[in-house]
């Protein structure tokens, strides 16, 4: 089940108070550093809130937690690197939800059902469309306006094929009934440098974007989430402008299958107080990122509702055949 942020943050300050002594093996992790594998390049919204997160695991866990950013391949590239390490708890990652997805379009060889130890699902993201102050276009109906009038000509980026930003920008432009010009990325990070120095129309992706929209720099057009975010409560979201279109894909952190359940149990322990450390709460805090914390068993349920889900989604937007003209 959900946990409010209030709730949340009322129990979990006796978190390790009732934990076990476990087997010889948890006593003694971990006796040296561990590696936290951020799918996504340095300085995009997914790194920011993963480095809080480890400093305040490693905290817990008595070992400093050191991120290693993998990208490519829409997160995929350090997902499979984190499945097919040993799983001896000294290497851990982010989850992207979007393993569901790819795993099924046959893009990347890891089951996300087999493969992976859920930990804990930590934040959720704040999807947008994005674009330069000086754009033509003052609203989604002017912008939707000239994508119908320049179909394939009006450009966004995203971060990767069949991640979040790209899938759900061609089911808004499915329901908005025009075509987009995709040009991916490794990550949000670069695509929004891209879109402040000129070479895209505008940018999808979770709130990378936040900084420049309030110094002015960058236009929102749209949110995608089930409700208008916290920062931006005058900025009307996809559903609410006519477009029946919400995206919602949770952060969550996970290990190889087959770790030591105490050793399990240690790090699900140690993720859950660090969701709901200050430095964490503040990271996301600066992108609008809701925390949406999950225990490991409840999250792996989540992921396995997703995986169903997707199955269906594939087939709507025929993915199979999107990804194969790109």
């Amino acid at each position: 089940m959900n946990t409010t942020r209030r709730d949340f943050l009322l129990t979990t300050t006796a978190a390790l108070a009732g934990a076990g002594t476990g087997t010889a093996s948890a006593a003694a992790y971990p006796e040296r550093p561990i590696t936290f594998i951020c799918p996504w390049p340095a300085g995009g919204t997914a790194d920011a809130t993963m480095r809080a997160l480890c400093v305040a695991a490693g905290r817990q866990l008595g070992q400093p937690m050191v991120l290693e950013n993998r990208a490519g391949a829409s997160g995929m590239v350090g997902l499979k690197a984190l499945a097919g390490a040993k799983p001896d708890g000294y290497t851990v990652g982010q989850i992207p939800i979007s393993v569901t997805r790819f795993s099924q379009l046959g893009s990347v060889q890891v089951d996300p059902m087999k493969d992976l130890t859920y930990l804990a699902r930590t934040s959720g993201q704040t999807f947008g469309i994005a674009v330069r102050a000086d754009a033509p276009w003052k609203t989604l109906k002017e912008f939707v306006a000239h994508a119908k009038a320049n179909p394939g000509k009006v450009t966004y980026g995203s971060s990767g094929l069949g991640g979040a930003t790209h899938v759900g920008m061609e089911e808004f432009a499915a329901v908005a009934g025009v075509q987009f010009n995709h040009i991916p990325y490794k990550g949000g990070a670069p695509a929004l440098q891209d879109l402040l120095g000129g070479q895209l129309d505008s940018l999808a992706d979770s709130s990378s974007w936040a900084a420049h929209v309030k110094s002015g720099k960058l236009r929102l057009l749209a949110t995608w989430g089930e409700k208008r975010t916290q920062d931006f409560p005058e900025v009307q979201t996809l559903r609410e402008q006519g477009f029946d279109v919400v995206v919602d894909a949770p952060n969550g952190v996970g290990a190889p299958k087959g770790l030591d359940p105490a050793i399990e149990r240690r790090l699900r322990e140690a993720f859950k107080v660090a969701v709901a450390s200050p430095e964490f709460i503040s990271a996301c805090d600066k992108i609008d990122a809701p925390v949406m914390y999950l225990d490991g068993p409840d999250y792996e349920k989540y992921a396995s509702a997703v995986y169903k889900k997707e199955t269906q989604l594939i087939e709507r937007l025929k993915l199979k055949e999107l990804m194969a003209k790109n």
